[in-house]
């Protein structure tokens, strides 16, 4: 739409400026309010979206680091239960991602500038699609895939528990470092705990640490994987696996946040944020007392389940041309045959994109080099023309 300046009434703001940022509100309100532009302040996106029930509003001027809401929920939240108000984003050094001359304009130029601003090169984002743009680390644009990639985004800014599921191979733990390289906690450590790999005797000193003579052969004191994530993310792969005793104890920790090392009675606090990944249906194992309802309710707060490979064929081209590269040797890069492609497309990849991966590794050896065709593959492909050969290069 082509907003109009509107007339001027206090009480019903056409203008929000949402922004913890005092003094970047007070500047937008003053430049607005000495144009007749009625305006309102709101200290965060609560704040915002209280006003937005009582106004009229036109307009919403968005800071991208709010105190209590993320961004991009509200930009949602707004498209659905307000589609006709335009919202224009704050960048994070608190400027409008609007021409620089609009802090000097009047409230005509302001409106100008915001027409220039909705042109089909970039529109309010709060009338875009959601991010559907890959995870740092995936490949693959597959209808799909397209919901995994935005709840990551959506829930990578908070400390909410996230379980992903999905067969194996799917790449759980890819999404999971996703989820941890695009939080507030990206710079802090990011740690992997396989449930299934270590043995029940050995789980509780991983995961809590011990001190000096807890239990045999502890010759020195050690921090566990719990303390060693401190300020990061904590990665439990395979939780379905995670005996019985063991789940008592983690829920504790996802509870009340503290730490208790083997053999001390000293209790540490600890800021984690946990990611917990399994291929098991925890609600039927639950069903079955095999694994504790209040743990799994606790760890399920945001689940994310991943698609098998053989729902997103569209992706495989993709992937080939991805892992292809990564076997790159000597600065010859294997070149996929249209036969092979399509031998590839047709089989049900029961091990998902890890065999997918396994399966292009044996065959960039075995083509030196060359084209990659079907028998390269070790998949059954019956009888395929000859083709040329298709280069996968970047």
């Amino acid at each position: 739409m082509t907003p109009q300046t509107p007339c001027f009434n206090p009480l019903n703001p056409a203008v929000i400026v949402a922004s913890s940022n005092a003094g970047l509100r007070r500047q937008i309100l003053q430049s607005l309010t000495s144009s007749r532009v009625a305006a309102a302040e709101a200290l965060g996106g609560a704040d915002a979206l209280g006003k937005l029930e009582t106004s009229e509003c036109q307009l919403l001027l968005l800071d991208r680091r709010l105190p209590d809401l993320d961004a991009e929920e509200l930009l949602q939240i707004i498209h659905r239960r307000f589609p006709g108000i335009d919202v224009l984003l704050l960048d994070d050094a608190g400027n409008p991602l609007l021409p620089s001359e609009w802090r000097s304009a009047s409230a005509c130029q302001l409106f100008e500038t915001i027409n220039r601003w909705q042109a089909p090169a970039a529109r309010p984002l709060a009338r875009s699609a959601p991010a559907t743009e890959p995870l740092p680390g995936m490949v693959g644009q597959a209808p799909s895939m397209a919901s995994v990639y935005r709840m990551a985004r959506l829930i990578a800014p908070r400390s909410t528990p996230v379980l992903i599921t999905g067969a194996t191979g799917t790449g759980k733990e890819v999404v999971a470092t996703a989820i941890h390289q695009l939080s507030p906690r990206a710079a802090k450590p990011f740690v992997v705990i396989n449930c299934a790999a270590i043995p029940e005797a050995l789980l509780e000193s991983e995961l809590f640490g011990y001190v000096r003579g807890a239990f045999t052969g502890a010759v020195q004191s050690r921090l566990g994987r719990i303390h060693a994530a401190h300020g990061g993310t904590l990665f439990l792969d395979e939780v379905g696996e995670l005996p019985l005793g063991m789940q008592s104890k983690l829920l504790r920790f996802l509870e009340q946040g503290e730490v208790q090392r083997l053999g001390s009675a000293d209790v540490f606090r600890m800021d984690v944020r946990v990611i917990a990944a399994t291929n098991a249906d925890l609600a039927d194992l639950s069903h079955k007392k095999q694994f504790r309802e209040d743990l799994f309710y606790r760890l399920s707060v945001f689940p994310i389940e991943l698609p098998p490979l053989a729902q997103r064929r569209d992706d495989i081209a993709a992937l080939a041309r991805y892992f292809l590269r990564k076997f790159q040797l000597g600065g010859e890069q294997p070149v996929m045959t249209e036969p092979s492609l399509r031998v590839l497309e047709r089989h049900s990849w029961p091990g998902n994109v890890r065999e997918l991966q396994h399966v292009l590794e044996r065959a960039s050896i075995l083509a030196e080099g060359g084209a990659i065709l079907p028998e390269h593959l070790g998949l059954p492909h019956g009888q395929a023309p000859a083709a040329s050969a298709r280069n996968f290069s970047a």
